[in-house]
Formats: structure tokens, sequence, C-alpha cells
């Protein structure tokens, strides 16, 4: 069947997130902080490993990457959001729906390999500490950056290329603020049971294992570091908590949404609004609190932008 044949369906109408007025206003607050605060800081995160010598090392190259790639969770989603919050008729075009998709994944794949990379990373600094220089090079670093990205393409490219092809002749109602695959697919003219199995296999179960291999590789870190000593445990401990606190904000909506089978709208727009706004702004806090050379560094670049403004 030539799916281009019965796509009627040219736009989607979103059912947002709320119709009582003191919750858009709440929302739109709430949303709209987090988002410019997000923004602020992991645009000076990006900023202050990019300029400073000191921060030029893998884990602050893989930070600044993190960093990166929450500015772009944060634009996919969270400006369309506040838009529409008191918008009557919220609309989305087939291919705004479509690239939205696409780009949600790609985001979300790179994040998850470079979280694992974080992982990896803290295993070799804190196991290893002898060969670390060695095994996370400049070539490692670059490596793995170009390795998420090609995940990313590929998860996202192929459940694109299923998606793009579905027909869609009505109805066009999403119950949700945002184009997300399980409930996009739903809206199809067809049967669609084999591709809802392959989205679940596809992001959620990926999602559920990368978690299970983090998990994995942060108490084989505390097991092998307990073996030498006591003060030692407490160190990795402090260093590991901010990492697998930021690994359950990211994975924990991720699994829930796509492998829960008996989620609801309200659980699944609560928790896309905490990934989406949240998370982003949440990540530099956490991965910065306790790092002294990083917010000695973001001082020093502040400073240096105060002193360029007050020049200009």
């Amino acid at each position: 069947m030539d799916g281009a044949n019965y796509s009627v369906v040219s736009e989607f109408v979103f059912l947002g997130l709320s119709n009582i007025w003191e919750i858009q206003l709440l929302l739109f607050v709430y949303s709209f902080i987090f988002y410019v605060a997000s923004m602020l800081a992991n645009s000076l995160i990006v900023l202050t490993v990019a300029t400073d010598p000191h921060l030029h090392s893998p884990m602050y190259f893989l930070l600044a990457n993190l960093s990166f790639i929450d500015l772009g969770v944060s634009s996919v989603l969270t400006p369309k959001m506040i838009y529409d919050l008191f918008r009557k008729h919220k609309v989305i075009s087939f291919g705004g729906c479509i690239t939205q998709i696409f780009f949600l994944h790609i985001i979300g794949s790179v994040e998850m390999v470079l979280l694992i990379a974080m992982a990896f990373d803290r295993y070799i600094a804190i196991c290893k500490p002898l060969h670390y220089l060695t095994i996370m090079s400049q070539k490692m670093c670059i490596l793995l950056l170009i390795a998420a990205w090609i995940i990313g393409l590929i998860h996202s490219g192929t459940q694109i290329i299923f998606v793009i092809k579905l027909p869609f002749c009505g109805p066009n109602v999403l119950d949700s603020f945002y184009c997300d695959l399980p409930r996009f697919i739903k809206l199809a003219c067809i049967d669609t049971y084999r591709l809802e199995f392959m989205v679940t296999v596809n992001s959620g179960f990926i999602s559920l294992g990368s978690f299970v291999i983090l998990v994995i590789s942060y108490i084989s870190i505390l097991v092998t570091v307990r073996k030498h000593s006591s003060e030692g445990l407490s160190k990795a401990l402090s260093t590991l908590s901010s990492h697998i606190m930021v690994v359950i904000l990211f994975f924990g909506p991720c699994i829930f949404v796509y492998t829960w089978p008996h989620s609801t709208s309200h659980v699944d727009k609560l928790l896309a609004v905490f990934d989406a706004v949240l998370t982003p702004f949440l990540n530099p806090v956490i991965y910065t609190f306790r790092n002294k050379v990083m917010k000695m560094s973001m001082r020093r670049v502040c400073s240096q932008l105060i002193s360029y403004a007050k020049i200009s």
C-alpha cells in the first residue's frame, strides 16, 4: 500500500498541558525561567571549557559536549511549548512533527552515549589512573563523540524511515504538547502493532539496557575502590553521586515513557516537561556544584564577559 496516497493529514493538533489559566501561567513562568537559566548555564559551560586551557581534559571535553546537547534538548521542545501555552489552537505541520521527532531521538541517543562515555572516563580515572592519559587520549575522546553522533543518526533515521511513510487520514489530535513517537504512530490508518513494538525495542529497551550498563559500571568502580581503601571509597562516592543523579534524571522518564505498558497521558506529560525543561538546567548545576576547578573557571569567564560588556 502506498502510504502517500492515503496521507491526507497536513497538520497535527496538540491538546497541550492544561486549559486552566492559573496552571498555564504557572507553567509559563516555570518553563521560561528554567529555559533561560539552562541556556545560559550550558552556554557558559561550553564557553568556559573551550576558552580555559586548564579544562582541556577528557572529563571536561565530555561535559562540554553534554552541555551542548542539553542546549539542543531545550531548544527542540521548550520554545514551542511556551509559545503554545496560551493558544487555543495548538498545531504543528506534518513536516514539523517529523522534524521534531527526528531531532529529539538524535539528541537523546547522543546524550545516552555521552553519559556512558563519561562513566567510562570516570572508571579509567579511578580504577586505572596510571593509564588514564594513554587510554583517554584526545583521539579516543573524538572517536567517542563521533560514535555518539553516528549512533544517534542511525537510531533516529531508522525510525523516521518507517514513520514518514505511514498513512494518516485522521484523526490528527495528539494528547501531548510535542510530537512523541508512540502517540504519533497510533494515529496512522493502519495496524501499527509491529511498528510500536519496534519503537519499544529501539528506544525503550535500548534506554533500559544503557541504564543497566551504567549502573553496573558504577558498581564496579565502587567495588574496585573499596578493595583499596575506605577513604578512596568516600571520594569515589562523592565523585560519582553527581553522575548517578544525572543518569537517573535522564533515563527515568525515557524508560517509563517507552517501556511502561500502562502509562497515562498526564504522567507522560509531567515527565516530558521535567525532561525538557528541568533536566537540561540540573545537569550543569549537578556537574559543577562540587567541582571547584569548574566553578573558578566559570567565575573568570563571567568576569571577563562583564568587563567586555562594560568596555563596549
